[in-house]
């Protein structure tokens, strides 16, 4: 589990293509204190399985279906990305239950500046419509942030300067696809409550019965 705070951006050092997926290679430096073999890393949101370390860096084997639904697969040597290592018992959770599975990816469509803020407009695939509320979580390439509006396709989030200073957010373009994971809670609920009508829907009409 981790919270969306993420700890650092860092660099990718080495990229392997695998049958079937690809080996990535990330200089973690302080952030590889104490981790081993088999513990998971958020990189950029997207919970992986650390497979090696040595030196301060660590590589991560990365699975198709995780290639299908992150941005994962366009990165290259030199590209930065967020870190946030997993909840350990007795950390502060600071920011939101988050879980390191991405939905799927959104794309960058507006920036909005303002004094020490900025505004983001992400667009996203329609079916995802009813798992954004105003005011509840989302979070972006890892960083757990708080949804300002939304629209039938869209939402936008509200950037502070830590948030900008802290994640590769503050250097994301226009275009930009990012790593997208709603809320957890909102989830369950929309699939339950989408259950239940279809069974509803499935039930005779007990005004039609006629015994």
């Amino acid at each position: 589990m981790f919270t969306g705070i993420v700890q650092g951006t860092r660099s990718v050092t080495a990229v392997e293509e695998l049958e079937g997926g690809r080996r990535l290679r990330i200089q973690l430096d302080n952030l590889a204190g104490g981790l081993k073999r088999g513990a998971s890393v958020a990189v950029n949101g997207s919970c992986l399985t650390t497979v090696h370390i040595e030196d301060g860096w660590a590589e991560f084997d990365v699975i198709a279906e995780t290639l299908r639904c992150t941005n994962l697969g366009s990165l290259w040597i030199g590209d930065r990305v967020n870190i946030e290592r997993s909840v350990k018992v007795g950390d502060e959770i600071g920011g939101h239950h988050v879980s390191g599975h991405i939905d799927g990816i959104g794309i960058l469509r507006e920036i909005r500046n303002s004094p020490n803020n900025r505004e983001i407009v992400m667009s996203h695939d329609v079916q995802w419509q009813h798992l954004r509320i105003p005011k509840g979580w989302i979070a972006i390439n890892g960083a757990s942030l708080t949804i300002v509006e939304v629209g039938e396709d869209w939402f936008s989030v509200a950037l502070i300067p830590v948030t900008l200073s802290q994640t590769i957010l503050g250097t994301a373009k226009v275009g930009d696809a990012l790593n997208l994971e709603f809320d957890h809670t909102v989830k369950i609920i929309v699939q339950t409550v989408k259950a239940v009508l279809q069974h509803q829907s499935l039930l005779p009409d007990p005004a039609n019965h006629t015994g």
